[in-house]
């Protein structure tokens, strides 16, 4: 008998140091747990030594913004007043409400010749008839920015537009492509609430950046073969920042991948094992599961 009481005591004791570890162990996964559920849902975009931080539906609107001026053939300075007055009008959110009867990203009032309501609450009408009246403005290209989208506008505040004139430039090098692939930007969000359809992305991308993209229904991808490496990083940036609203889990542009999944969702990796010189630097593949 006098062996039997140590040999039960050091089966407690083991039994204490499992319930230990176990319990140690618990704490870190639900330590990582509360920390991932906890982070702010958010996009953040960096250019020029600054750093610019939106909701996804502010980053989606921005994307739409950047990607029709793209689509038009316009210089980046024509997003960057566009990305600064809805900044300033809207704080980039579709609004359906207003002063008087403004309405939309731009507060367009119908009542004044925009469009019809819901035109003006139609991101992709509101932003090509923004540019309409841009282009039109003498001088806009290098005009002081403040002043151009005055002119456009009409404000009653004309001053405003200059406090946003940096957050329009941050978010225009971004997501017009300038950045290439020194493009620092992402966005950390929850999981998907489910597949998202490659199709309607597809049929997105040709309406706001005016390309078309092969769909993989099967794969839930969306592939784009662009021609220019500009233009990729532009097609990428928008589906990183319509990844809430599409449920987008990954895209990839050449050679470096952004993952919805990843520790860091704000940063880029290299796609695959091989590293950046695998993929053609002008494809772009989105996966929508």
């Amino acid at each position: 008998m006098p062996r039997t009481a140590p040999a039960r005591a050091t089966g407690r004791a083991i039994a204490v140091l499992a319930l230990v570890g176990a319990t140690a162990a618990a704490a870190v996964v639900g330590a990582r747990w509360v920390g991932q559920s906890l982070a702010p849902v958010e996009c953040v975009f960096a250019a020029a030594d600054r750093e610019e931080t939106l909701s996804p539906e502010q980053a989606a609107n921005a994307a739409t913004i950047a990607a029709i001026s793209v689509q038009r053939g316009l210089a980046p300075r024509a997003a960057t007043i566009a990305l600064s007055t809805a900044i300033q009008e809207s704080k980039l959110r579709n609004l359906t409400y207003g002063d008087a009867d403004s309405q939309g990203l731009f507060q367009q009032r119908p009542s004044q010749g925009w469009g019809t309501v819901e035109q003006v609450t139609d991101p992709v009408y509101a932003t090509n008839a923004f540019y309409d009246a841009l282009v039109r403005v003498e001088g806009w290209e290098t005009g002081v920015i403040t002043e151009v989208a005055q002119e456009v506008q009409r404000s009653a505040y004309p001053e405003a537009y200059a406090d946003h004139e940096w957050e329009g430039r941050v978010l225009a090098s971004v997501l017009t492509g300038q950045e290439g692939t020194g493009t620092q930007m992402g966005c950390r969000l929850k999981d998907p609430g489910g597949d998202g359809s490659p199709q309607q992305v597809a049929d997105k991308l040709a309406a706001q950046l005016g390309v078309d993209g092969t769909v993989d229904a099967a794969a839930g991808t969306v592939t784009l073969d662009l021609g220019s490496e500009s233009l990729a990083w532009v097609a990428g940036t928008w589906a990183v920042s319509h990844a809430e609203a599409e449920d987008l889990t990954a895209v990839t542009v050449g050679g470096r991948t952004w993952q919805r999944s990843a520790r860091d969702p704000l940063s880029w990796a290299d796609a695959g094992s091989g590293g950046t010189g695998e993929v053609p630097a002008t494809t772009v593949v989105i996966f929508t599961r």
